[in-house]
Parts: C-alpha cells; sequence; structure tokens
C-alpha cells in the first residue's frame, strides 16, 4: 500500500507531466506553428467541420491549459485528470483513426507517444483519486435520484 507522502508525491509527479505536455504545446497551438495547423487543417479538411482550424486549434489549447491548472488543485485534480483524459482520447483516436496518422511531419511519432503518455497519467490520477471518484459519482447519482422522485 502507497504511503501519504508517495502518493502525494506520485500524484504531482503524474500532474507535472501531464502539465510539462499540455503547456509546452499552448505556444504551438497560440502562435499558430506550421505543425499544429497541419494537424488541425488535416482534420478539418478530413471531417468537413471548418471550425476544426483554427478555432479547434484554440480551443483545445485553452482546454489543456484549463485541465493543467486543475491538477495542481487537490479539490479539482480529479476534474483535471478527467479533462485531460478526455482531450488526449480525442487525440489518440484522429491519430489512430483519421489521415493525420500517428507520424507528424517526420516527428517520428513523438506528439502520439507523449499522447499516450499523458492518457496513462491521467487514467493513473483517477485511479489514485479513485475514493473521491466514486464519492463524486455517488454523489451525483442521489442528486439525480432525489430530481426523479421530485418530479413524480
Amino acid at each position: 500500500m502507497m504511503t501519504t507522502r508517495s502518493r502525494s508525491i506520485a500524484l504531482f509527479v503524474l500532474s507535472a507531466y501531464i502539465a510539462f505536455v499540455f503547456v509546452q504545446s499552448l505556444f504551438f497551438k497560440f502562435t499558430g506553428s506550421e505543425e499544429s495547423i497541419f494537424i488541425f487543417s488535416t482534420l478539418r479538411d478530413w471531417s468537413g467541420i471548418g471550425l476544426f482550424e483554427p478555432f479547434g486549434r484554440f480551443f483545445i489549447g485553452a482546454s489543456e491549459l484549463v485541465a493543467s491548472i486543475l491538477l495542481f488543485i487537490p479539490r479539482t485534480r480529479i476534474f483535471g485528470a478527467g479533462m485531460a483524459l478526455g482531450i488526449i482520447s480525442g487525440a489518440i483516436v484522429f491519430h489512430l483513426f483519421t489521415p493525420l496518422g500517428v507520424e507528424i511531419m517526420g516527428d517520428g511519432g513523438l506528439l502520439f507517444t507523449l499522447a499516450c503518455g499523458v492518457w496513462i497519467a491521467s487514467a493513473l490520477i483517477l485511479w489514485l483519486e479513485r475514493r473521491a471518484v466514486m464519492t463524486l459519482l455517488s454523489a451525483d447519482r442521489s442528486h439525480l435520484a432525489g430530481r426523479r422522485q421530485a418530479s413524480m
């Protein structure tokens, strides 16, 4: 069983990894780097959804920033990890099942590998914080049950 100190260190290291990956990519997303425009334009052209570039690029960047901040506030860590897991799951799906592919502009799969690391780190945070997650989910179920009874 993990000690409180080792658990805290693990949560910090996992959060720091996610934030590092997300925050370092903000410069590229917000300044319109060639690689970011390529990624979101490829998704726009593939999907036919014009909002992917530039709106999607800015939206994903802002969402990654919010998730990174939430990860370092103990009371909101599970929300940050949940956001990160959702964002990065989308990225992994796009890498695997669209013309985007695993290798972007000759990066050797680096972005995809970082995305997989973020997915694992997010899942580990949610697992380490599983009591808080279950408490939140059971409170939500209780709230919904109460609303159902009130409407009858």
